[in-house]
């Protein structure tokens, strides 16, 4: 038998809740309208599944489908990109909404503004990111990446021109490594979608460039005419795109947000873990921290979105990797009639978990937790699509990670 997924509701006690204004509409817009500015900008796509809504007992489901965003396979370049500009224009004492794509790019930066190098540590997405947006605006780019990082992915960063390593230590140690060495580079910034004490600012920017993704996909739930999703969940490593996401809904339906579900890699579960421990502090989980769900492999939550999630999110989950490979599968081979969605291994969890709320008896009493039944309309988003393909191949083809 396969490990069960494991479930909290959220008991925990309320913080004063200072961090929702992060996610403000009016910084969200701001964001948006920097993406827009890139000649690569284009709204990716909102795949509405009927036809696996109806067969799970659903009203709604809908994917955000973000392996077309930018041409970078995975929606990370949002915040990493936006959090270069909101860097910049500080340092130049101007607004965020003089960055423009023509502007960053121009022999005008250069100038004013002259060579910074951008430090991060990835599992591959927020570094592709990263590395892409200093290359496009002439800046410099440092990325580390954990043990049991792939190929492909370290040569998608290096494509780029950034100077890419794999080092011995898992992400948080990544993270570390990154920090002290911007520390010790003239001109040298850390981006970072992590936030620990001290380090917070660039963490929002990055928070509110993935409000891009949210916004986009709430217009085009509007567009479907589904006037607000009941039921929304994301997916956790450190909890940035979460906390942004939830933070930002949260703003946006404040008389009646949905429910908002998170989805974590079990071996990596911070999140989780925090709700289970149920005091209102986070938790950190230590270990090599190997799952399919590279993306999730993050055992140190960030400060400033632990926050947001514990005074809004309904339920933890920590789930094993047949979770996520599941979510590929259902995805890319879905209803006939349905879009299929090229989901990774990190995009696909959502997926899976409601597949598995919906149709596993075993889950009962989680599903009538989050209310869900014939009139739920669900949102998901899928942040990556095939980041590395071989694995792609093995798990949605060769049947990999199946469940038995």
């Amino acid at each position: 038998m396969e490990p069960k997924i494991k479930w909290k509701l959220n008991t925990l006690p309320r913080s004063e809740d200072r961090e929702l204004g992060i996610m403000s509409l009016e910084n969200v817009a701001k964001a948006r309208a920097f993406h827009r500015s890139f000649p690569q900008y284009a709204v990716t796509p909102l795949a509405k599944l009927d036809r696996m809504a109806a067969y799970l007992g659903l009203d709604t489901l809908c994917v955000k489908d973000e392996s077309y965003r930018f041409g970078l396979n995975a929606f990370k370049v949002l915040g990493g990109s936006f959090a270069m500009a909101k860097y910049i224009a500080g340092q130049l004492g101007r607004d965020v909404s003089e960055m423009t794509y023509d502007y960053l790019t121009s022999d005008d930066l250069k100038k004013d503004f002259g060579q910074a190098t951008f430090f991060t540590a990835t599992d591959g997405n927020h570094g592709r990111g990263v590395a892409w947006a200093a290359n496009k605006l002439g800046q410099k780019a440092v990325v580390h990446m954990p043990k049991g990082s792939t190929k492909t992915r370290f040569d998608n960063i290096a494509k780029e021109g950034a100077k890419v390593t794999i080092e011995d230590v898992n992400y948080d140690d990544c993270v570390r490594m990154a920090a002290a060495e911007a520390a010790e580079t003239p001109h040298g910034v850390i981006v970072q979608d992590t936030a620990w004490e001290g380090y917070t600012e660039i963490p929002s920017w990055i928070m509110q460039g993935y409000g891009t993704m949210g916004c986009e996909a709430l217009e085009q739930l509007e567009d479907y005419g589904v006037e607000r999703p009941d039921v929304v969940i994301l997916q956790a490593g450190v909890g940035c795109m979460a906390g942004a996401i939830t933070a930002y809904i949260v703003n946006k339906y404040r008389d009646n947000p949905p429910k908002i579900v998170i989805a974590e890699a079990d071996i990596a579960a911070c999140l989780y873990a925090g709700a289970v421990a149920g005091d209102g502090n986070y938790r950190t989980v230590g270990g090599d921290l190997q799952t399919i769900m590279a993306g999730l492999a993050c055992g140190e939550p960030n400060i400033v979105c632990w926050d947001i999630l514990r005074n809004h999110v309904t339920a933890f989950c920590a789930c094993p990797d047949w979770v996520a490979a599941k979510g590929m599968r259902m995805l890319a081979a879905p209803i006939k009639g349905d879009p299929a969605v090229i989901s990774g291994e990190s995009g696909a969890v959502g997926m899976g978990l409601i597949a598995t709320i919906m149709t596993d008896p075993d889950y009962a009493e989680l599903k009538n937790a989050l209310e869900l039944n014939e009139n739920s309309k669900v949102l998901l988003f899928s942040t990556e699509g095939d980041t590395d393909p071989d694995k792609y191949k093995k798990i949605v083809w060769g049947g990999e990670y199946a469940t038995v």
